[in-house]
């Protein structure tokens, strides 16, 4: 770190410590507009509350002197210079939320006891506003930049991302791009996705139902199997499909129990095992050195109208393809009598450890937090995956369990000052 970077960086800390409760009224703002996805109006495709989402950011933008533009309430670019050379990408769209069961108002942004609970507040408004907080403060602080930047706010992430692609056919990115949507410290690869349907007719005369999770990225912590005569409940824990280890399968629990003569029932035992993540039973099981070992589980079962129907979620590694494991896949439950409803999926992404943007983001993260960083691999889908190039630069710590998605959804204090200095100081070194 030289000289200068040491000073600004102790710049940044007194700086945003010295306005944190200002910091921490915006976010609550952001925070209180309610942005998951609802009925399009004209002018609005992803419904009012993403709208007002994004024209609050607009004004945000404006107030700090960027050319602010809106892509017709899909998204908004807000640009620092000529011809930018880096893009941060994030979102004001979240997953929806009720009140139930939260310790503080979703819509809000509460600090208790040095958690900022609220929805929203690690996925993507409390790490969006850091980033504007971050520019802010280079301009505040009157640190000269010589090279333009352009931050992107979408509003239609958690629901396919249709405001990017839009964006995409209006303005193109830089030729540097990274999210706050994954985490430190620098998320260079993610797995490839496939998301897989299949069905079978299925008559037993023992078992009358089964009713489980219908959300195909989620591990299920319930499934329901109603016999001729009395009904069972399965309880397991729930976790993020691209992480099933951190969960208990209810769905493979009850077919490890089950002992009964049903075909369907006991070739799905052998092909996902209770405790089994990697898919190594169905003929799965590869890893790499870069991305490490793949993800597969079961986390839909349910039967319908004479039908049962299943849901896989796969994470694969970045040396293998959407066709190969599919073709894998396929061959395994065909032979065990499903059919096969639909197999849709995303190749992995991967930009090189050794590239020039990723070490400088690397080297921000080891003079911020003070201790040496690697890029990481996950399986999970950031904004960039389908970005050429981008990567993911935090919000959250690989360690941090954020109830991203889930009730009491929070980051912490110090992980959103990490936020705050991490993304001034990479913005400050990569447009110097």
């Amino acid at each position: 770190m030289t000289e200068f970077d040491k000073q600004l960086k102790e710049k940044l800390e007194k700086y945003f410590d010295e306005h944190m409760d200002e910091i921490l009224a915006d976010l609550n703002e952001i925070c209180s507009i309610r942005s998951d996805l609802s009925e399009a109006v004209e002018g609005k495709p992803f419904g009012e509350g993403s709208a007002a989402a994004l024209a609050w950011g607009e004004a945000k933008g404006r107030a700090l002197g960027l050319e602010v533009k809106n892509f017709s309430n899909h998204a908004i670019s807000m640009t620092y210079g000529s011809d930018p050379v880096l893009g941060i990408l994030s979102h004001l769209d979240t997953v929806p939320a009720t009140e139930d069961g939260w310790s503080f108002p979703p819509f809000a942004a509460t600090l208790s006891d040095g958690i900022i609970y609220g929805r929203g507040t690690i996925d993507d408004k409390g790490p969006s506003v850091a980033v504007l907080w971050a520019v802010k403060a280079l301009q505040e602080l009157d640190v000269p930049m010589s090279k333009g930047f352009r931050i992107i706010f979408g509003g239609n992430e958690e629901n396919g991302c249709e405001d990017i692609a839009y964006y995409q056919t209006q303005e193109t990115f830089p030729p540097m791009v990274f999210t706050p949507d994954g985490s430190f410290p620098v998320l260079n690869c993610e797995k490839g996705l496939i998301h897989l349907t299949f069905s079978a007719d299925f008559s037993d005369s023992e078992i009358t139902g089964i009713v489980s999770n219908t959300t195909i990225n989620a591990i299920p912590d319930k499934c329901e199997v109603a016999f001729s005569n009395s009904k069972k409940q399965y309880t397991g824990k729930p976790a993020h499909g691209s992480r099933p280890e951190n969960g208990d399968n209810a769905i493979t629990k009850f077919l490890a129990e089950y002992n009964g003569e049903n075909a369907l029932l006991k070739e799905l035992a052998k092909l996902f095992p209770h405790g089994e993540y990697d898919g190594k039973s169905i003929g799965l099981g590869f890893e790499d050195s870069v991305s490490g070992r793949m993800t597969c589980a079961l986390t839909c079962l349910n039967t319908e109208n004479g039908r049962i129907k299943g849901g896989i979620d796969i994470r694969f590694p970045i040396d293998k393809t959407v066709a190969e494991i599919g073709g894998i896949m396929s061959n395994a439950l065909e032979n065990a009598g499903f059919t096969i409803d639909d197999l849709s999926g995303m190749e992995p992404h991967y930009v090189p450890a050794d590239s020039p943007f990723v070490r400088t983001l690397l080297e921000v993260y080891e003079d911020v937090k003070g201790e040496h960083g690697e890029p990481v691999a996950e399986g999970g889908v950031t904004y960039v995956h389908n970005t050429p190039g981008g990567v993911a630069f935090g919000a959250e710590f690989p360690w941090e369990n954020n109830n991203m998605h889930g009730i009491d959804e929070h980051i912490s204090l110090e992980t959103f000052r990490y936020n705050l200095n991490m993304y001034a100081n990479a913005i400050a070194r990569l447009c110097r």
